[in-house]
């Protein structure tokens, strides 16, 4: 099943019907180890209607409120590779070599909710930036208590120029305003995803593609429990989490992105989250 966050309230989809559940707040609603029996509880309480598919249509909001949202770094060999390209010069490309292979991996806080961008929505490339790309990514949706209660997409917009200067600027390469879009819903599942799931990613400029690439998520080294662990470690999450789980999607140098850019990320049995530049 899946859900939406909309203007409306919480939009349910299941079995190509559509609920609408008012007058639940999305941090109480999607923080519980239990999130499927709750829903199953719930539908048999509600009638399917034109108005839940109406609320879709109208506009969604991003799959996150009071979540913080994290990422996690250098979990693909093709993200490994790219890493080590952007940071030869500067000497960085060790501790890309280096953190591939480490027992503990690479995390980072990427946004709160509330600077979220939801599928629809505007993201920026960094005004001191030269080469800038967007960052496909399955993103993790975990409770409190550090279970995986789901999934949604990710957009982690990245300035390569920056993060490729010196690694100890990361943290200005990948968080600004506008660098994290999620969506377009959460897809809730109690079973792990298939290793043939497939991450796509289209870039249209002036709607002709530019840039096209897909890979299954058996490439990620990582289990999701692992990462999961190590962020829960020695850190609350009051009303949960996002964990973005890295990209296997990496733009060569001859690929930067510009204002005006559409990019569409789509994930198997999830959907696709759709952002343009700004």
């Amino acid at each position: 099943m899946k859900l939406y966050r909309t203007h409306q309230g919480i939009v349910v989809e299941q079995a190509a019907q559509f609920y609408l559940i008012k007058d639940h707040s999305w941090d109480s609603f999607i923080n519980d180890d239990h999130l499927i029996e709750k829903i199953n509880g719930l539908i048999p309480l509600l009638d399917p209607s034109e108005g839940a598919r109406e609320a879709i249509i109208e506009g969604l909001l991003p799959p996150v409120e009071s979540q913080e949202i994290w990422a996690s770094g250098v979990t693909y060999f093709r993200s490994k590779l790219g890493r080590q390209e952007e940071s030869k010069d500067s000497g960085g490309a060790t501790f890309y070599e280096l953190v591939y292979h480490a027992d503990r991996p690479e995390l980072f806080m990427k946004a709160t909710g509330q600077r979220a961008v939801g599928h629809g929505g505007l993201v920026r490339i960094r005004k001191d930036s030269t080469w800038d790309v967007p960052e496909p990514e399955l993103t993790l949706v975990i409770s409190s208590t550090g279970k995986i209660i789901g999934y949604t997409i990710g957009n982690d917009m990245s300035s390569r120029s920056i993060e490729g200067e010196n690694p100890l600027y990361l943290p200005q390469a990948k968080i600004y305003d506008g660098s994290a879009a999620v969506g377009p819903c959460i897809l809730v599942t109690d079973k792990p995803l298939s290793p043939d799931t497939q991450i796509s990613l289209i870039i249209k400029r002036a709607s002709q593609v530019v840039f096209e690439d897909t890979i299954p998520i058996s490439q990620i080294k990582r289990k999701f429990q692992e990462l999961v662990d190590y962020l829960y470690a020695e850190y609350t999450f009051p009303h949960g989490s996002l964990l973005m789980t890295g990209t296997g999607i990496v733009p060569d140098s001859s690929f930067t992105l510009a204002s005006g850019d559409e990019v569409s990320i789509s994930i198997t049995g999830i959907g696709t989250l759709t952002n343009t530049v700004a």
